[in-house]
């Protein structure tokens, strides 16, 4: 049998796809093996700028030509042309990793459905990501298999596509071990990159989505209320925006590598993912691992992963944002809290993620 998975998350800087289509390229030959299957995993990318990947398992090949991206998407909006076999050659499943199933002869077409922020929040989404609301019906035309990062995404594509129950599959993901052994930054290494001691941490892009605005008027609000709270530190992509660090007690760490970031996530007082739509939460999944409080939206797909272990406030209002920071502050933070939220964090693994992908390749 033969499987090929759609890898283009996998080039350049990695968000949190990129990090889900590592983790379940590197686990699924783990998977296929405990189920005793005979079964090939391999990989494509759809770039026209040279897309090798160099961090392959072992036993998982790169498959396919140089092709853009964007040329094959309006190709597969339009018609049934290339149908994947003619990129990859013969395949039994293809799996879309990032919301695009191309057609196929024979073989079944699985799709990663993320969220519906497509639909939902089309103000937040670019031109690519409208797209989707073409693609993604075609593909589930064609008879394909969704998966969900959440039992929440599963449960609104199910409803928003009239779908049964056996049309999708929820494969939660998971978070890796480093993240429970993670330790805080030393005082030099925070220093040397010009942030402060006491921080909160935000980790994301400047999407829309991620609610970034109403998460600085909310820090103002709670510097007003608090003014020695901690400085607030924005990591990742919006950690890259300079216009930010004008505003008072908010520092950015630009792209931080694996090891970096969980050590800045490890040493903070608290994680906040205020986002207006979610389909699950990885950072806040990851800050539990390293034992640390999380502030989220009051949405579902982070009430899923966070459980108990959150405080939460409606994404819309600054002022619910500031009383739950500056709750999370003034609570206590026990070593019996922090193996708590430890404990949920390890129910969620990459194995598991593996394993439920295989039940959607129809592999028992």
């Amino acid at each position: 049998m033969r499987i090929t998975l759609d890898a283009t998350p996998l080039l350049g800087p990695r968000t949190g796809i990129g990090r889900y289509v590592h983790h379940l390229v590197a686990e699924l030959p783990g998977a296929l093996a405990r189920r005793g299957a005979d079964a090939e995993v391999r990989a494509t990318t759809w770039t026209a700028r040279g897309g090798a990947l160099r961090d392959l398992p072992p036993g998982v090949h790169q498959v396919g030509p140089r092709v853009p991206a964007r040329a094959l998407r309006e190709l597969w909006r339009r018609g049934g042309v290339p149908p994947i076999e003619a990129l990859v050659g013969r395949t039994d499943v293809f799996h879309g990793t990032n919301f695009v199933s191309p057609p196929t002869r024979r073989a079944a077409e699985v799709l990663t459905v993320h969220d519906l922020t497509y639909l939902h929040h089309t103000a937040t989404v670019g031109a690519a990501s409208l797209l989707y609301r073409e693609l993604v019906p075609r593909a589930l035309a064609r008879g394909a298999h969704v998966v969900t990062p959440s039992r929440t995404v599963a449960a609104a594509v199910a409803s928003e596509y009239g779908l049964p129950d056996d049309r999708v599959t929820a494969t939660p993901l998971g978070v890796d071990p480093e993240w429970s052994r993670a330790q805080p930054p030393a005082a030099s290494w925070l220093a040397g990159r010009g942030l402060p001691a006491d921080y909160l941490v935000f980790v994301g892009s400047l999407d829309p989505r991620k609610n970034l605005p109403t998460l600085l008027r909310a820090y103002e609000g709670l510097r007003a209320d608090v003014p020695d709270a901690p400085g607030l530190v924005l990591a990742g992509p919006a950690g890259r925006e300079q216009a930010l660090a004008a505003v008072p007690g908010v520092h950015l760490t630009g792209w931080l590598d694996d090891a970096d970031l969980r050590r800045l996530v490890a040493g903070a007082r608290a994680l906040v993912l205020p986002s207006l739509d979610e389909g699950f939460g990885l950072p806040v999944l990851e800050a539990l691992a390293c034992g640390r409080p999380v502030v989220v939206a009051d949405i579902p797909a982070l009430r899923e992963v966070a459980g108990e272990h959150a405080v939460g406030a409606p994404p819309t209002d600054p002022d619910a944002l500031a009383d739950a920071l500056a709750r999370v502050l003034a609570a206590g933070d026990t070593a019996a809290d922090r193996a708590a939220r430890r404990a949920r964090a390890a129910t969620f693994t990459w194995a598991a993620c593996a394993d439920a992908t295989l039940d959607a390749y129809g592999l028992a």
